[in-house]
C-alpha cells in the first residue's frame, strides 16, 4: 500500500524535533555541514511521493545515516517513523503494537537489520 507517508513531515518540522530532542539534553542543535544539504534533499524530495510503508522507514534510516544534525539523528528520525505508524498501531493489539512500534524505532535507528524489519513487516500484513 503506497501512501504520501511524508507529506506532513517538512524538513523544517524534522529540525524542530531534533532542536526539541537537543534542548531537553542540552545537546548543541546545528546542521552539520557533510549530513544536512543531502539529507534535507532527500527527505523533501520524499515528501511528494507515495511510498510504502518500507521505503518511508528506509527514507528515515538513510536520514539518520546521513548526520544532518550534530546529535540525535536516530531519536528523531525514529520519533518521526514511530509517529507515522500510529494509524496502524491503533488496528493492532496492543502487545504486538508495542513490539511493532520497537522494531521500527530500532530499524530506522540501526540497532537491527532490515531482516527483522521484513518480518515484522509481513506480520502486520497477516
Amino acid at each position: 500500500m503506497k501512501r504520501l507517508w511524508l507529506k506532513d513531515w517538512p524538513w523544517q518540522t524534522v529540525a524542530v524535533i531534533n532542536a526539541g530532542l537537543c534542548q531537553a539534553k542540552n545537546a548543541l542543535h546545528k546542521p552539520t555541514s557533510d549530513g544536512y544539504e543531502p539529507a534535507q534533499k532527500l527527505w523533501e524530495n520524499s515528501r511528494t511521493r507515495e511510498l510504502t510503508l518500507r521505503e518511508t522507514l528506509d527514507i528515515c534510516r538513510q536520514c539518520h545515516k546521513l548526520a544532518p544534525f550534530c546529535f540525535y539523528n536516530g531519536n528523531t528520525f525514529a520519533a518521526i517513523g514511530r509517529t507515522i505508524i500510529q494509524d496502524t498501531l491503533r488496528k493492532m493489539p496492543p502487545v504486538e503494537a508495542h513490539s511493532f512500534r520497537s522494531v521500527v524505532g530500532h530499524y530506522i535507528a540501526g540497532t537491527i537489520s532490515s531482516k527483522e524489519l521484513n518480518a515484522a513487516l509481513k506480520d502486520l500484513e497477516a
